[in-house]
């Protein structure tokens, strides 16, 4: 992108390269050209979620045509063997991580990225998850886990959490009048990263395996290579508003029930999150969260168990069912695993989008009514067979599972507005943090209580959806509850400018629109929509094309 386009005169070639000052829009600078540089990070940080891809090959990475088990290794020695292959089980700690220190790497950094600028936060999570898959695959050449929990799960997952909440403030600064859509085009591309990522691995470990070997490392090294890529471009792409920008010929509108929730003024980061307001819209997201995790996280089994031979035609149960039969209704379920991902990911922009027009407030009503519905009205749809009404009620569920990551930025920005949302967004993904571990552990624990108690596979899951109505009905009552904030949590004038001051802001002030003109449709912004557009519509051909023997 050329200067023009890019930094005001006389800002650049002052700060360093990654300094917030040298990323202020300039003339002829289009907002459109933020979306995709967010997309180019996300799209990458995504594949957090489809990195069970890798759990198979590498319980075997010794044995590489079936595991060198050691069944009597505790957990402290298979962290350092070397001589024996790693169980799923302990691999799967990696993902655990990732999420913790997603949630906790957004806390604690969410202030210094306000400040700091997202290029500067944007390349320095390439550098820590690219950099958590380099230490990752030394680990299993060398073969020790550790190095994975390390790498990928700690470093990697500071990567994750900076990465995430990198576009946030931007992209709300950028979209006053869009910014549900804008959110959810960025947060869109987290939920679409696996659906690219999984595929891509699977590939390069065919093109890498050897006899003696199952080609995990060498795909690690080619996945960091080609996500720094990707993310350093994004991280370069950002582009902040000057202070004062606001979109050509709009103006905020005028008053009414949603705009009552709309607030113009701004809370420090300090008061945020001190405030009856961000605790209600954490446990909003957390509830949501929590029983959208607890389904992703039974869907496959549970379609299985629920109906076994009705899936293919005939009555049996699934403990009747033969080995045969049995792969066939997991190729079935893993085309339903599948579908659930693309709603996932189609929701994250549907319901974020819609949030413009509804308001957030409404959006998240209509989470937790039509969930309540449709998660007690499972077990009737498993009981009676109704497997497309079954399938259906999972898939709006996962389009509002994901709609919640996508539209709490803009809850979050009307309720305490813009100069800190992205700091505050990063305290509130703790929510996630809690939730990863609330929902499976509940779902978990509440199926395995059942069956060990003699209640059938088909009919273990009918108490645990009713126990997710339960977080819904909580997630509502905390929906009700949240309201404008008090007067004296709002900056003064004098708090506002000092920490705009903080952020670089007040260096570079310019007056609304005519600042920053929109160039229209240029060979630049075709450009980059196609450098995240092609891989993620590939991602969506190769998941549609899974979910073909569901049907």
């Amino acid at each position: 992108m050329s200067s023009a386009a890019g930094v005001l005169p006389g800002v650049a070639g002052t700060p360093g390269i990654l300094a917030k000052e040298r990323t202020v829009a300039g003339p002829g600078f289009n907002r459109w050209l933020v979306p995709p540089a967010a997309l180019c990070i996300h799209l990458c940080i995504g594949m957090a979620y489809g990195f069970s891809v890798f759990w198979l090959p590498l319980s075997h990475a010794l044995g590489v045509t079936k595991s060198v088990s050691c069944p009597d290794m505790g957990f402290f020695a298979e962290a350092f063997t070397t001589t024996c292959d790693w169980r799923v089980s302990t691999l799967g700690w990696m993902f655990t991580l990732f999420f913790v220190f997603l949630g906790s790497a957004s806390a604690l950094w969410g202030g210094w990225l306000e400040h700091a600028g997202p290029r500067k936060a944007g390349f320095i999570a390439a550098l820590c998850w690219c950099g958590g898959l380099v230490i990752s695959a030394i680990g299993v050449y060398v073969h020790q886990i550790w190095m994975l929990w390390l790498g990928s799960g700690v470093v990697g997952g500071i990567g994750l959490g900076l990465g995430y909440i990198s576009p946030v403030s931007t992209l709300i600064k950028w979209f006053p009048d869009r910014r549900g859509m804008a959110t959810g085009m960025a947060i869109m591309g987290f939920g679409g990263g696996a659906m690219i990522g999984s595929p891509l691995a699977d590939i390069l470990m065919k093109h890498f395996a050897t006899p003696t070997d199952v080609g995990v490392w060498q795909t690690f090294l080619a996945l960091a290579a080609i996500y720094f890529v990707f993310m350093t471009v994004g991280a370069f792409g950002y582009r902040i508003p000057p202070t004062g920008w606001t979109p050509a010929g709009w103006t905020s509108p005028a008053n009414s029930t949603q705009m009552f929730m709309i607030t113009k003024r701004h809370v420090h980061l300090n008061r945020a999150w001190k405030t009856p307001q961000f605790w209600l819209i954490w446990g909003v997201l957390c509830l949501n969260v929590s029983a959208g995790i607890g389904v992703i996280g039974m869907a496959s089994p549970m379609l299985q168990e629920v109906f076994a031979g009705k899936l293919l035609g005939v009555s049996a149960g699934f403990n009747d069912l033969s080995t045969g039969q049995k792969a066939q209704i997991a190729t079935i379920a893993a085309g339903f695993t599948g579908l659930l991902s693309l709603f996932n990911i189609m929701g994250r922009f549907f319901w974020a989008s819609l949030s413009d027009k509804l308001g957030r407030k409404l959006t998240y009503y209509t989470f937790f009514a039509l969930g309540i519905v449709l998660y007690a009205s499972v077990p009737t749809l498993g009981h009676t067979g109704q497997v497309a009404l079954f399938v259906a009620a999972f898939c709006i569920i996962l389009s509002m599972y994901g709609g919640g990551f996508s539209t709490v930025p803009a809850y979050l920005a009307d309720i305490f507005g813009t100069q800190m949302v992205g700091a505050i967004h990063g305290r509130l993904l703790t929510a996630w943090s809690a939730a990863g571990i609330i929902g499976p552990v509940l779902i978990n624990y509440i199926r395995d209580f059942q069956l060990a108690h003699g209640v059938s596979k088909a009919l273990a899951y009918d108490i645990t959806m009713y126990i997710l109505v339960g977080l819904l009905i909580l997630g509502l009552i905390c929906n009700v509850l949240v309201k404008p904030v008090a007067e004296k949590d709002y900056m003064s004038i004098s708090e506002l400018a000092a920490e705009q001051k903080k952020a670089h802001e007040s260096d570079v002030v310019m007056p609304p629109s005519s600042a920053v003109p929109s160039k229209g449709l240029t060979p630049v912004l075709v450009a980059a929509w196609l450098v995240v557009g092609i891989p993620l519509l590939w991602g969506i051909w190769m998941t549609v094309e899974k979910t073909r023997s569901l049907f």
